[in-house]
């Protein structure tokens, strides 16, 4: 089972590709066949409108982003990336997965669906930090917030992301499946050793790691808030306002993302026979298809949140139509008065 990508060829075709299943095909696949298409178009436009709609009002807006707008911010740039590559496999599937797009993008589309999956966790751990530290070490680590810091820390997460998914670069490749007469993009390993150091390596540095840290930083915010240790700060209603939105979206993300692990931890049991069974095997991998999309739609759920709970997003948003209807009016006035002055010119 492939847990990189959704509609990938190990984890979508009944038999699965890499692990050299021999259970019969499930006929429980028909209606993802089905269904799969129409989801991924769905998500894509919304994910792309909403994750545009955000990165303009961040870049746009007049007043300079604060540590944790510059974390969402890249957050949904993450997501755009991957709603950018989903329409790839939107057509695949529709195609019943004959890959049209050449190795090149056989091998760049799944890269960055796999770079969204490192990234996208990491700048939900810099955002969950940053709120630790906002609430719990505000004096003593004041310095770590720092635009430029957050700047640096995004560049880091964006070369992390890189790194990790040249696994993904190096072994994609599009070849004739014969027992399915179709050209797909696969994942091709060059060794069962390389395939399972690879999901340990995703199940760790994707999900272990990054989740412990949320998870202990999201504990530290709601024991401060329910202390009220920041009451004694002017910023305190400013704080809260930003942590509000913050949790909302670590809860969604870890509503979305964990079942996905979870049944890629459990497919790794299986490949080294601590559980067996054809029924576990077909379980697993409908599994993987319904909790990766599941967790593709969390890319579309963000930019919902900002506007439902994001209070100090929506007043960007706010002064944001405002600093343009003003441009506006400069601009119409402006050519009033210059045509004024020509028509005078010319009297």
């Amino acid at each position: 089972m492939d847990p990189e990508a959704p509609a990938t060829t190990s984890s979508v075709l009944p038999a699965n590709l890499t692990n050299n299943s021999q259970c019969p095909d499930s006929e429980a696949w028909d209606w993802l066949y089905t269904m799969q298409p129409i989801y991924m178009s769905v998500i894509c436009v919304l994910g792309i409108v909403g994750n545009v709609f955000v990165l303009l009002v961040f870049c746009l807006h007049k007043k300079a982003c604060t540590v944790a707008e510059i974390y969402l911010g890249n957050l949904a740039a993450a997501d755009l990336l991957l709603m950018c590559c989903l329409p790839f496999w939107a057509i695949n599937v529709a195609n019943s997965f004959e890959w049209q797009f050449g190795s090149v993008m056989c091998r760049l589309v799944n890269t960055g669906i796999k770079m969204n999956m490192y990234c996208s966790v990491y700048f939900v751990v810099l955002v969950s930090a940053d709120r630790y530290i906002a609430l719990v070490h505000a004096m003593s680590h004041g310095r770590m917030r720092r635009p430029w810091y957050a700047k640096l820390s995004c560049i880091a997460i964006w070369s992390l992301g890189v790194i990790l998914s040249i696994p993904t670069l190096n072994f994609r490749a599009v070849e004739y499946i014969p027992q399915y007469t179709i050209t797909a993009c696969i994942l091709r390993y060059p060794s069962y050793e390389a395939e399972v150091a690879c999901d340990i390596l995703l199940i760790l540095l994707g999900f272990i790691i990054p989740v412990s840290v949320i998870t202990y930083c999201t504990w530290k915010i709601i024991h401060a808030l329910r202390r009220q240790v920041m009451d004694r700060f002017n910023a305190v209603n400013t704080e809260r306002k930003a942590t509000m939105l913050v949790m909302v979206v670590l809860i969604a993300f870890l509503l979305c993302w964990v079942p996905f692990h979870l049944v890629t931890l459990l497919d790794l049991v299986v490949r080294f026979q601590a559980l067996s069974g054809c029924m576990l095997e077909s379980v697993l991998d409908i599994c993987n298809q319904i909790f990766t999309y599941l967790a593709l739609s969390n890319s579309v759920l963000n930019p919902i949140l900002y506007v439902i709970v994001g209070k100090n997003f929506r007043k960007k948003v706010k002064e944001l139509l405002e600093q343009i209807n003003i441009n506006g009016t400069k601009v119409n006035g402006s050519t009033r008065s210059q045509l004024s002055s020509t028509l005078k010119t010319f009297a």
